[in-house]
């Protein structure tokens, strides 16, 4: 009976939170504006750009100051809309009330609809619905026949495709017969054929093939009309001719056409083989897409069929029960290939010898060959033409393999489409559901070699007889082709002139319902005479044979050799077998057996299993009360019926299983009727409880060890959980009553034929024995309106069957049964019926058709027994290996118990009657007992066996969830308690995470039950609708439901997991006590778990939250109830949770606090949370106090890292856990929550702000941008790799065992501290993507990139998760104020509410939120003015920041809100004290970090606000008198200035020297506010860490730390500060700039100066740090050491050994660097380049020359490019020159329109007396002011010449500041020129040279090679312009100018150095070479002492005069330089 349920849909069971519902929930959604997506592209934001590049000339204009200006910009700027009522005064509690109902109005009712279901695997409690038994097929394949054309045609010829498997060797499905001849050819054979049936004119079929194998072909045969000559013969026309010839050959093709016209008339009726050919199945199904030829075969393909595509994808697995089983190799898969239409044009011609199976699989094993003998064969040319597809679903006008048309059947006049029998290579499992009785009859071979008499061409006549005379052949034998529907007899093909043919025929026969002792089939076998000779018969008869269908009552089938007599066989033959010798009778061949056949049956109503039929022929026996029963040999007499009954039932453990499961329905059905009504035989009644039950439980467990591919995760087998879904009914009550379901049954076993023989009727799986052919079981829709009895059980088949056709789609699902009509819609019918109906309909809904099922079974005593206490009974008396088995498939049996309980509940109309007195004690206590034992076994084995103990323990759960439904709540929650005190008892002992996760799953899934919340008694006020059942009181003894006023009980008990909410509240408080105890951080064992029990409590609410019953918001406040102690369980936890403020940590975020400087600017790092300095490392440099906007040491940051050594939670379970907080408080009721708040204590309090705050970073709104990122990064790795990945890993293994698997794995884990704690059973750490939707599983939708209206979609949703979330989070604040407002304490606890909303602010947040959120805050100031400008001061500038940011909002409502909030708080400001410093202050800090941080900062939408608030001012009637207007005028006019310089900032955005410049002036200009100057230093460290300057970045945090130590040291005067600048003289000489001498400087005392947070010691301290980390990456670790002694003497005094410890640690790492790079080359500091810009295009610029610091190793051409392509890009290509040459540029030559730049590489110049101090690599590239370059010239302007002409100039440049600096160029601001003489450069070569031979002599480690080259460049004799041509020219004669004499002296010792070292680094070389080097020494020797002689008498001669002191020398230590001339005029 179906019973449909009103409730039973809403459990948490079956109410998946599905995407399809999550669409339907979502829809109607509004959209949010959100700024971050109104943020423009970088394309539409170039224009921009480009716009205010042309509108800010203007600014250009007016000099900086000009206020004319400003304030005319500011006047014409348009204002936002003011908010009325601003102004107004107002009470506080009408605001808040008017806040509080704006905020209410149309909020989303449903929270968890915008939050995506968790991303589990498959609920545990979700039970998938079994599929409804169906006809099993495999893989559909339809073939369509076109066309055959042979090259004449001549004849009619007839064809049959068949499937054979070459490995099986076996054929594997039946013939399919079809011909393709024209009418012309078929009129030939007229007088043969009678009109042809419809169904035998099919040219399209459907294969089914189960397993698909790469050794499938499909064959296809063709036959001609007999006539004389063999096969060769007749087929060599066809081989011979060629239809081109047509015309040529008229003659000779009539003649043929005449002779096949004679033999058509004459032999019509027999057929002779003629051709066959073979497809290889899996070519075209591979390569449908191109078709090799295959062997001879040409197949082309010609056109393509329409757009398959569609209907490929419908699966046509769906129809496979055996889903994973079946193709046994991937390839083989025929459901997706593409329509391929085959060309066959060559067959094989037959060979009359070669025609049985065994040759053909030789034969097609040997097509696969490449060298095929079938290629050495002539072919007979022809055409066949076929379409091979996969099979549409639904195919239209299709006639089932037993003739019967299959729904959709249009019009009964269309060609069909046949469905073809399979004969599956291996066994399939499926029970039958369908009616079927089919027998094929396959001859094989004949051997009448020794037959006397002439019997050549042998024709075999079958005829299936049901008596022995002629006239009792029945005709049901199928026709072939174009023939009738049924014949009585058919012939074999004629094999010419064999006396021993091979046959390949297939008969297919019909068989009848019901059979009898008469029944058999009759061969005879003739002689054709194919000539025609006068009086000789066509045909004679020359043998007989026959085979009996039935012995002993089975029906015989197999392989027989039967012997054939000569002569009609005599009377009464038919009961007897051929192989009895018969008196009088002559066989052929002595009566062996010389006939070969094989007789095969597709029966679902023979079993064709020996113990079944026995066990089947027993029951059938007592059914009828026939005695005595035959059974094969034996007779089975009353008196031993019982131990023959009992012994059948234990043999059916020897059946085979494919039997078993054929029938497995019926053969439950008779278990079941065993048990209920016990046999009486011989006036006993015979229990057969236990045999029946213990049989039972072996079946099962049989079907589940072999057949385990079908069971879904629970471990359920899917055809016996769809026997107890759909088939399972009680025997009917009352035995004599008739069915209900008279219209089909047919009343008692009347009008059957008393002898009829009872096997059949008894057997079918279609007919219970009173053959009431219950429809349900047959063809649905089977015509229910049959009158009368019918005559035989064929015609009631026939009847049943045929009128209307077969409907598939939905065969079983039909109508209900008579009873239950009144069901569901009878509205009166009570809560408790439909309790039980809902069940029965839910997972055990039963059958969907007619009620009673087994019917009156005559004979039988009234004994019943209730199937369900009798299970019990026997289940709990088990033991042994019958209870193991039992245990194994615990699920079926408590499925079955259930299925009975409501089946007997229904029909003996209990379902009224209150539940204490349902059922009878003893059954109780069979539960009780049965509970009691099962949980011991699940405590006592879990360790041992878990995945039984999985199954077991889920099958319990889901018992007692249907036991809720039916059976008294009390008692059932008495079983659960037994369940729990075993598990815990057992969990306290060992604490083991493996239990705790079963009873997880135990709780989750009786958790499921749709009563859930009422079984939890939310309140005894309120009544859901349709309250199940009065008898809930019984849960708890005393009173039901709360008392009826909340206030009476005290109220913490409600938030508490108190002992009176946990009795009254009895699942919801096992749910919370698991979730704390899960939770609990020193549980550590059970850290796997927690994204586990977070679901569990997540579903739960999830499906409230969508439930309709609880959609009133009062009742849904009731409901919260329930969950209540989850806010303080989510407190207590929250050290554990993910840190998802992680990402927003002051570098990672634009807006940070003031400065946020070094980073990048939060749009790239948001989404991916890697901001550039991690948590740890922003901490330690700020102290403690910056990292984050909170600095209250509540803060959960900070005791983040304390209490995090638990390990914490995955994002994933914090977001789940979360928003079930979030639904919390969104739900409960405001008062209740209040009075709670009012008893939490301060610290309590702080920690749920706490709790709010990490919500709010939770639920941040990521952005289209973030959700079109990640589609792209799942495109790149598809998630559906992982799970191949995983699925080649582990092997594809059932989803059940890879749970139990995983959930092991999981479990075992050892709990090592955090990075197991990060891991939370995630099996692959999935990135955090919690918005992904869970259909979105990568895996199940193969394109795993999702659409653009997808991805608006989820957009939208999270954008609504996002603004729903900040609102329940604002009402809680809201809520925390008020109470607040009364507490001593409130400070605290309202700096931490302010905290909470300055951070979700901070975040992306909707407009509709942040109009709310500014309410509240204005709210708030208004309340505690004094909160904000005395204690929260650092708030206060958070504010402002947060303010203003809002005010530059693109999106016009916030900014009205945002600039309404900022003149509040000016105005509230100026109220308390008649000025607003403070403000004042906080407002212009916040606007320069805000333009210096933020990349798409609009100053339109900010001119805009600060017009608003002009607005605001001038309209302010109250304060129109005071000061105040004015000073807000003048704030606004200010922060117009700073805003004017931010819009040239824009301009430069792209050039980043210039950007840095800018910022450098802006920095300037604020030299007398020291907090913005620090703002702005701090923006270029930022920007300079971006571009990776790490060196520049250091130094801006020097300087800022120098202009805080200047401020500090003016604070107070503590010995261990800085004194101010001067200290940090050794780190960078520039930083003097800092100090605070102008005139102007402000004094720190002033109200609201010098207040950030840095200048304090800590943010002096962390600004060190961080500098020192930035010289640490600069790799300038010498500066390293300078910061640290600033540093140390400050934590000395403070005595911080461990802040020391840290400082020497990282001390000894730099020094340890500088070790091991001291040569420098390890770390490259930078390159220099002078670079000079020229011309008008330049602007500021024309005429500059600067000294740029480009990265290490850069390349002239590298810069060159850089800056021209810059340029270029700016002014076009073409405007641009750089200047090649380095000489000084004349600007007068220069092209006036064109920009011109000169780059020249520079390098450090230092003089001679530096050099002491410059000793190391870094010595020389630090602190570096002057540079040098050199340009060769000759006096006649050439570059080069010879040695005696070649001049130099060097250039020496000083820059304004020493490198690195602030900035990466820097002015040149001064310029001085050396000219060197030729004598002086050739001075500078040799000492050059004399070095570079030092070096290498000395070099350790030696390096010959080296040494080598510099020797050869020294000695070599072919060096141009070598030492000695140097020598030749200067030192040949004595100088004529004795200015000169110096200089010749000098070069002549250089060149006595330079022998020297020529001499030593030979004997160097010496030492170093091998042996095969001595000739090369010997080489470079002689060179050697060659040169020395040619220089001896050079360097030897001495100039007299210099000898004689004649000239004083200026002793000067420059004297070298001042000697050489300065200037040379040329």
């Amino acid at each position: 009976m179906a019973c449909s349920f009103r409730y039973h849909k809403l459990g948490t069971g079956f109410n998946p939170n599905t995407l399809d519902k999550q669409k339907e929930r979502q829809k109607g959604l509004p959209k949010q504006v959100f700024e971050a997506d109104e943020m423009p592209d970088s394309s539409s934001y170039q224009d921009d750009q480009d716009d205010l590049k042309r509108r800010s000339m203007s600014i250009d204009d007016t000099p900086r100051g000009s206020w004319a200006c400003s304030i005319f910009d500011l006047k014409n700027s348009l204002p936002d809309a003011l908010l009325p009522h601003l102004l107004d005064r107002a009470p506080n509690e009408e605001i808040d009330r008017h806040n509080e109902d704006q905020r209410k109005a149309n909020r989303h009712r449903e929270l968890f609809a915008l939050h995506p279901a968790l991303d589990e695997e498959e609920p545990v409690e979700r039970h998938c619905v079994p599929e409804v038994p169906k006809e099993h097929f495999g893989q559909r394949l339809l073939v369509k026949c076109l066309s055959l054309k042979f090259e004449i045609e001549i004849e009619p010829i007839f064809a049959s495709l068949a499937l054979y498997d070459v490995k099986e060797k076996k054929k594997i499905s039946e013939n399919f017969f079809f011909d393709l001849n024209s009418e012309q050819t078929k009129a030939m054979l007229r007088p043969h054929i009678q009109t042809a049936a419809i169904s035998t004119l099919a040219r399209s079929a459907i294969f089914s093939i189960t397993y698909p194998s790469q050794d499938v072909f499909l064959v296809i045969k063709l036959e001609k009309v007999l006539q004389q000559g063999d096969i060769g013969e007749c087929a060599e026309p066809y081989m011979v001719f060629k239809e081109s010839d047509a015309a040529k050959n008229k003659e000779k093709l009539e003649k043929l056409r005449g002779q096949s016209e004679q033999f058509c008339q004459r032999l019509g009726r027999y057929r002779m083989p003629f051709a066959w050919t073979a497809i290889h199945l899996m070519n075209i199904v591979n390569s449908a897409g191109s078709l090799e030829r295959d062997t001879e075969l040409e197949m082309s393909l010609s056109e393509r069929k329409g757009s398959w595509s569609e209907r490929r994808n419908s699966s046509i697995m769906g129809r496979r029960s055996l889903e994973r089983t079946t193709s046994g190799d991937e390839s083989c898969s025929l459901t997706g290939f593409r329509p391929a239409t085959l060309t066959i044009t060559n067959f094989f011609k037959q060979e009359g010898d070669r025609l049985s199976d065994e040759d053909l699989y030789k034969f097609l094993a040997d097509m696969r060959r490449p060298s095929s003998v079938l290629r050495r064969l002539r072919p007979i040319t022809a055409q066949l033409k076929l379409d091979i597809s996969p099979a549409p679903e639904n195919p239209h006008y299709c006639l089932t393999p037993d003739l019967l048309q299959v729904k959709p059947y249009p019009d009964s006049r269309v060609r069909p489409t046949r469905e073809i029998l399979e004969f599956p290579a291996r066994d399939v499992y499926v029970p039958n559901t369908i009616y079927r009785n089919l027998l094929y009859v396959n001859p094989q071979s004949l051997n009448f070699a020794n037959r006397q008499g002439s019997a050549r061409n042998i024709t075999v006549k079958v005829q299936f007889m049901n008596g022995e005379d002629p006239s009792n052949a029945m005709p049901v034998i199928f026709g072939k082709s174009s023939c009738a529907d049924f014949y009585k007899e058919a012939y074999t093909a004629v094999v010419y002139h064999n006396r021993s043919p091979d046959f390949h025929d297939e008969i297919k026969i019909k068989l009848p319902a019901s059979l009898s002792d008469h029944h058999h089939i009759l061969f005879t076998f003739y002689h054709v005479s194919c000539q025609q000779k006068q009086n000789t018969p066509l045909e004679t008869p020359v043998g007989y044979t026959w085979i009996p269908m039935l012995q002993n009552g089975r029906l015989r089938t197999g392989h027989f050799c039967l012997p054939v007599s000569l002569e009609k066989p005599p009377q009464s033959y038919s009961v007897l077998s051929p192989d009895v010798p018969l008196p009088g009778m002559k066989w052929v061949d002595n009566h062996r057996g010389v006939f070969n056949v094989e007789v095969v049956a597709v029966s679902t109503i023979h079993t064709q299993d020996q113990y079944l039929d026995k066990f089947f022929a027993l029951v059938h026996a007592l059914d009828e009360h026939m005695f005595p029963v035959r059974i094969g040999d034996m007779r089975i007499m009353e008196n031993n019926l019982e131990t023959e009954l009992k012994s059948s039932i234990a043999a059916l453990n020897s059946s085979q299983l494919e039997p078993i499961v054929r029938f497995l329905h019926l053969l439950l059905d008779k278990l079941v009727l065993l048990v209920v009504r016990p046999p009486v035989i011989a006036g006993q009644i015979v229990n057969l409880g236990q045999a029946c039950f213990e049989v039972m439980a072996s079946i099962v467990n049989r079907l589940h060890k072999y057949l385990d591919t079908n069971q879904d995760m629970h471990g359920r087998n899917s055809l016996l959980s769809s026997y107890i879904h759909y088939v399972f009914r009680l025997p009917s009550t009352d035995p004599n009553s008739p069915s209900p379901d008279t219209n089909s049954s047919l009343t008692g076993p009347g009008g059957l034929g008393g002898s009829v023989h009872y096997a059949t009727m008894a057997r079918s799986a279609v007919r219970p024995a009173s053959l009431n052919l219950n429809r349900s079981r047959s063809l649905s829709n089977s015509n229910p309106d049959i009158s009368g009895t019918p005559t035989s059980p064929d015609d009631e088949v026939r009847s049943i069957i045929g009128s209307k056709g077969l409907d598939r789609s939905n065969s079983w699902v039909n109508t209900m049964g008579s009873k239950s009509a009144p069901w569901g819609s009878s509205p009166g019918s009570a809560p408790e019926t439909m309790q039980a109906m809902e069940r029965c309909g839910n997972r055990m809904s039963s059958h969907t058709e007619s009620a009673s099922f087994l019917q009156t079974l005559t004979g039988r005593l009234p004994t019943k027994k209730l199937f369900h206490e009798e299970l019990a009974l026997q289940w709990v008396v088990s033991s042994g290996s019958v209870r193991e088995g039992a245990l194994q498939q615990a699920w079926f049996f408590f499925e079955l118990m259930v299925k009975s309980i409501i089946h007997h509940l229904y029909f003996t109309d209990r379902l009224e009657s209150p539940r204490k007195n349902r059922f009878p004690e003893r059954f109780m206590d069979d539960i009780t007992a049965l509970v009691s034992t099962i949980a011991g076994d699940i405590v006592s084995r879990f360790q041992k066996d878990l995945e039984l103990v999985e199954r077991l323990n889920m099958s319990l759960a889901f018992f007692l969830n249907d036991l809720l439904s039916v059976m008294d709540r009390g008692f059932v929650f008495s079983l659960i308690r037994a369940y729990w005190k075993q598990v815990s008892t057992k969990l306290y002992a060992l604490q083991n995470p493996t239990l705790e996760s079963l009873r997880l799953d135990f709780l989750r899934i009786v958790c499921s039950h749709e009563h859930y919340v009422t079984l939890n008694l939310p309140c005894s006020l309120l009544t859901p609708p349709a309250s199940p059942s009065p008898s809930v009181s019984s849960a708890t003894s005393q009173s039901s439901g709360f008392s009826t006023h909340v206030q009476d009980q005290k109220i913490a008990n409600m938030f508490e997991l108190s002992v009176p909410f946990r009795e009254q509240h009895y699942l919801a408080g096992l749910v919370l006590s698991e979730l704390s105890v899960i939770l609990d951080p020193d549980n550590e064992g059970m850290f796997g778990l927690h994204k586990k029990v977070v679901s569990v409590v997540h579903n739960l609410l999830s499906s409230h939250d969508s439930d309709p019953r609880y959609a009133d918001p009062e009742v849904k406040a009731r409901v919260a109830m329930l969950y209540l102690p989850l806010i303080s369980i989510v407190m207590e936890a929250l050290p554990q949770l993910h840190d998802f403020t992680e990402s927003h940590n002051q570098w990672g975020r634009p807006g940070g606090p003031q400065g946020a400087a070094v980073g990048t600017s939060g749009e790239e790092t948001e989404g991916e949370g890697n901001s550039m300095i991690s948590q740890t490392v922003a901490m330690a440099i700020a102290g403690t106090s910056t990292a984050s906007p909170m600095s209250r040491p509540s803060s959960f940051l900070l005791n983040s890292q304390a209490s995090r050594q638990h390990g914490s939670f995955s994002a994933e379970s914090s977001r789940s856990l979360l928003i079930c907080l979030l639904w919390v408080l969104k739900n409960a009721d405001e008062l209740v929550l209040q009075k709670w708040f009012t008893d939490l204590s301060v610290s309590q309090l702080n920690r749920l702000l706490d709790l709010l705050y990490l919500c709010v970073s939770c639920f941040e709104y990521k952005g289209k941008k973030a959700f079109e990122r990640m589609n792209s990064l799942t495109f790149k790795k598809s998630k559906d790799m992982k799970a191949k990945l995983e699925e080649a890993i582990l092997g594809s293994i059932g989803a059940r065992q890879e749970m139990v698997r995983r959930s092991r794995g999981q479990l075992e884990r050892s709990p090592s501290g955090s990075a197991f704690g990060s891991q939370e059973n995630l099996r692959w750490r999935k990135d955090m993507t919690h918005w992904r939707q869970n259909s979105e599983k990568m895996d199940k939708s193969h394109r795993s990139v999702r659409t653009r209206a997808e991805l608006e979609h989820e957009a939208l949703i999270d954008g609504n998760l996002a603004t729903e979330a900040n609102l329940i989070i604002l009402d809680t604040l809201e809520i925390i104020v008020q109470t607040a407002s009364v507490t001593e304490s409130k400070e605290s606890i309202l700096g931490g509410v302010l905290k909470v909303l300055l951070h979700s602010m901070a975040c992306n947040q909707s407009a509709l939120y942040l109009q709310h959120c500014f309410a509240t805050q204005r709210a708030l100031v208004s309340k505690f003015p004094e909160l904000l400008f005395e204690e929260e001061t650092e708030q206060c500038a958070d504010l402002c920041l947060r303010l203003l940011r809002s005010c530059s909002s693109s999106i016009s409502t916030i900014r009205s809100h945002a600039s309404a909030s900022l003149y509040l708080l000016m105005r509230q400001n100026f109220e308390i004290g008649n000025n607003f410093a403070r403000v004042k202050m906080q407002v212009t800090m916040s606007l320069s970090s805000l333009v210096g941080t933020s990349q798409n900062f609009n100053e339109e939408f900010l001119r805009r606000s600060l017009k608003t608030i002009l607005t605001y001012a001038e309209e302010d009637l109250e304060l129109r008198e005071t000061t105040f207007p004015d000073q807000v005028q003048d704030l606004v006019f200010n922060l117009h200035m700073i805003l004017s310089d931010t819009v040239k900032m824009k301009e430069h955005q792209e050039d980043p020297e210039m950007l840095i410049d800018l910022m450098y002036r802006i920095a300037k200009g604020y030299q007398t506010s020291p907090d913005l100057r620090l703002t702005w230093l701090q923006n270029m460290a930022g920007k300079h860490s971006e571009r990776n300057n790490h060196a520049e970045a250091a130094q801006c945090l020097v300087h800022s730390a120098a202009l805080v130590a200047e401020y500090l040291s003016m604070l107070e005067d503590r010995k261990y500060l800085p004194v101010g600048c001067v200290t940090f003289q050794n780190i960078s000489s520039n930083v003097l700039e800092e100090s605070a001498v102008s005139d102007d400087v402000v004094s720190p005392d002033e109200e609201g100066i010098c207040s950030g947070k840095y200048f304090t010691e800590i943010g002096l301290v962390g600004l060190l740090e961080q500098a020192a980390a930035s010289f640490s990456m600069a790799g300038m670790y010498e500066a390293v050491n300078e910061v640290y002694k600033v540093l140390i003497p400050i934590h000395e005094a403070n005595r911080d050994a461990k802040k020391l410890a840290t400082i020497h640690g990282k001390l000894q790492e730099a020094f340890g660097k500088i070790v091991h790079q001291s040569t420098g080359w390890e770390r490259m500091f930078g390159t220099y380049f002078r670079v000079g810009f020229y011309g008008t295009k330049f602007g500021d610029l024309d005429e500059q020359e600067f000294v740029y610091k480009e990265p290490a190793i850069t390349k002239l051409a590298e810069i060159s490019h850089r800056l021209e392509g810059f340029y270029g890009e700016r002014f076009g290509e073409d405007q641009v020159e750089v200047i090649k040459d380095s000489n000084p540029v004349d600007k007068c030559k220069l092209d006036p329109n064109k920009a011109f730049i000169q780059i020249t590489y520079v390098e450090p110049y230092f003089d001679t007396y530096e050099m002491k101090d410059r000793i190391t690599y870094f010595d020389k590239n630090y602190n570096l002011r002057r540079f040098v370059y050199c340009t060769p010239f000759t006096l006649d302007g050439r570059a080069h010449g010879d040695l005696h002409e070649q001049f130099k100039r060097k250039t020496i440049l000083t820059t304004s500041h020493a490198f690195p600096y602030i900035k990466t160029r820097i002015n040149i601001i001064h310029k001085e020129e050396i000219i060197s003489t030729p004598i002086e450069v050739a001075i500078e070569d040799m000492q050059k040279k004399t070095q570079e031979l030092a070096f290498a002599t000395h070099q350790d480690p030696a390096d010959a090679k080296m040494l080598q080259m510099v020797l050869q460049g020294s000695v070599g004799t072919t060096v141009n312009q070598g030492p000695l041509e140097v020598a030749q020219v200067f030192l040949s004669e004595i100088p004529s100018d004795p200015k000169l004499y110096r200089h010749h002296n000098k070069l002549r010792l250089c060149f006595k150095d330079f022998t020297k070292r020529c001499e030593d680094a030979l004997r160097k070389n010496k030492s170093l070479i091998g042996p095969d080097q001595k000739e090369y020494q010997r080489e470079l020797e002689r060179n050697y002492h060659r040169l020395k002689e040619a220089l001896q008498p050079l360097i030897n001669r001495k100039i007299p005069q210099l000898y004689k002191p004649v000239l004083q020398v200026n002793s000067h230590r420059d004297s070298f330089s001042r000697m050489s001339l300065r200037k040379l005029d040329i």
